[in-house]
């Protein structure tokens, strides 16, 4: 099983990763946790240029390219082998995050970006997306508060940096993809608590091992 945790900054994917792990492997899933950019020592070298907010010139297609370049990095030596062996692979982020930032936000061709997920990735998709939803003043409220106070790494700040305007455009982004793909892309209220929003996961993954 391949499920995937998306949202924009402050939305809470990594708070929720280890409860998750938690409830599947309490379930009898043996499970790898991972994320995107990153997952891999090559990932999280290439994570390192795209997060790091002194990259700011970085051009919207070289941006593309490092995520593309990230991700068959990460697919051929982790997730594939991981689900070939039985395995449930939790990522933080995946081809969503890309369609909505590089696409929908910086205004990249998403045809384009969609055609390159087919052709270099065999179109390899998640069972489950879990959408973390948030409206983007909260999120980053919440994404500068974790950054002031040491709980997330400045260096790896060069998303929080963007204008509201270019976040509101990626949480669009989301909600489209999530109206074009309901069966894979289960929405959540993130604005919950913690407690709330795991509820909510919790019940969105019974549900699919029940019809598995």
């Amino acid at each position: 099983m391949f499920i995937t945790l998306e949202g924009i900054e402050g939305s809470g994917k990594t708070s929720q990763m280890g409860r998750l792990v938690r409830f599947l492997e309490d379930r009898g899933f043996e499970c790898v946790s991972t994320r995107q950019p990153g997952g891999t020592l090559i990932g999280e070298n290439i994570r390192s240029i795209l997060l790091n907010p002194s990259n700011s010139a970085l051009a919207p297609m070289a941006e593309l390219l490092l995520y593309m370049a990230d991700r068959a990095q990460h697919i051929l030596e982790l997730i594939r082998p991981s689900l070939k062996a039985g395995k449930t692979v939790i990522c933080d982020r995946y081809f969503d995050a890309t369609v909505v930032y590089q696409g929908f936000a910086r205004e990249l061709n998403i045809e384009l970006i969609q055609q390159l997920h087919q052709l270099l990735f065999d179109d390899l998709k998640p069972d489950v997306t879990l959408l973390l939803d948030l409206s983007p003043q909260v999120g980053l409220a919440r994404a500068w508060e974790q950054l002031n106070t040491g709980q997330r790494a400045g260096h790896e700040s060069r998303f929080e940096a963007e204008a509201v305007a270019f976040h509101e455009k990626v949480r669009a982004g989301y909600l489209e993809l999530a109206r074009l793909e309901p069966d894979r892309i289960r929405i959540i209220d993130a604005a919950q608590t913690h407690d709330q929003v795991f509820a909510d996961i919790s019940k969105i993954l019974s549900s699919f091992i029940d019809k598995s």
